[in-house]
């Protein structure tokens, strides 16, 4: 593990004990954390999208906002749910981004998480898929933004207004777009597939299929399935791999009030799958290392997206970030953002 950030869900609501009681609160909150997380040298700020519900939806705006405030931290998606999107529009939107960042982007994107609505997507106009989740449309679509952020002509020129009928690319491209862009993955199959495409791999604490092995087991499989892949299809460099992990190192009495329990890997039906959800992480700084260290697939990603109690308030988030930074990460093989270049490996 070189790198952690942050996963938000970014869940907004008046709950009992919520301090982001409204959409106003939850993007202002989630720019605030992001600027603190920035000044503690953690690497990424990612955030689940999430149609029809309180939840962020529209992250290219809030993203943005956070680029322009912060200087080193990577600012991302897990994931944007392809099905909803216009492929083209979204290929605009992401090269404009990456120019914003200063190339600081991770943009995973898949068919998306299940939904609060029944194929929600068809209310935004997008219809024809013969899948029962709209698999089918979702892959269709990263097919075409893949080629469009890479330059390739979609649109035929117009004689009269550029002197040739050349098919046209979209505006703006920027460069190595392509190797900030990442693949949700649930399954093993999917991986395999994203590692053929060339595109890196965003896995989450949850997967979509059981095999009758531990969580963490399981996606270590899935993570060498892709990289296998990967040096099949050919691809050059190195593919970076993220994982998800709910991580909390209970340094004060607080934190053992919120989370002093703990679970295990848990087996159930989600989307109509036979799913595997990863368990929570809460101990004491030198047990929680010991049991990441012992956990495969979290060794083997590069980087480790901490889901967080977004309901909790920015202040808490931050001192969750800081307690890992200092008292877990280091042993973990940390690399912070906030480094000077020539001491970052």
């Amino acid at each position: 593990m070189e790198k952690f950030g942050f996963l938000s869900f970014g869940n907004y609501g008046p709950g009992r004990g919520s301090k982001v009681v409204d959409a106003h609160a939850s993007l202002h909150q989630a720019i605030d954390l992001s600027v603190r997380a920035d000044e503690l040298g953690v690497n990424g700020a990612y955030f689940r999208v999430h149609h029809f519900a309180r939840q962020q939806s529209a992250p290219m705006t809030l993203l943005a906002a956070i680029a322009a405030r912060t200087k080193h931290i990577e600012v991302g998606t897990g994931v944007i749910d392809l099905r909803y999107e216009n492929p083209l529009y979204l290929a605009e939107e992401a090269a404009s981004l990456d120019l914003i960042a200063d190339q600081r982007i991770a943009l995973g994107m898949s068919r998306g998480s299940p939904e609060t609505v029944t194929r929600g997507y068809e209310a935004f106009g997008y219809t024809g898929s013969k899948d029962p989740r709209g698999a089918d449309i979702a892959r269709e679509k990263f097919d075409l933004f893949l080629a469009a952020i890479d330059g390739e002509g979609i649109a035929a020129g117009d004689l009269q207004m550029t002197g040739t009928d050349r098919l046209q690319p979209i505006r703006p491209l920027s460069p190595g777009l392509k190797s900030r862009i990442w693949w949700g993955s649930a399954t093993r199959d999917s991986a395999e597939w994203a590692g053929r495409q060339g595109v890196n791999l965003m896995s989450s604490t949850l997967l979509t299929e059981d095999a009758g092995i531990p969580f963490a087991d399981l996606q270590a499989e899935q993570i060498e399935r892709f990289r296998a892949a990967w040096d099949e299809a050919g691809h050059p460099g190195t593919p970076r791999v993220s994982v998800s992990r709910s991580v909390f190192p209970l340094i004060n009495d607080l934190d053992r009030a919120y989370f002093g329990s703990t679970d295990s890997d848990q087996v159930g039906i989600i989307d109509g799958y036979r799913s595997t959800f990863g368990k929570t992480y809460a101990a004491e700084p030198d047990v929680l290392i010991e049991q990441l260290r012992n956990d495969a697939a979290v060794m083997s990603a590069d980087t480790l997206m901490l889901t967080i109690p977004v309901a909790l308030g920015v202040d808490f988030n931050v001192h969750v970030l800081e307690a890992f930074a200092n008292h877990v990460a280091p042993a973990l093989g940390w690399n912070p953002a906030n480094k000077p270049l020539a001491e970052r490996v």
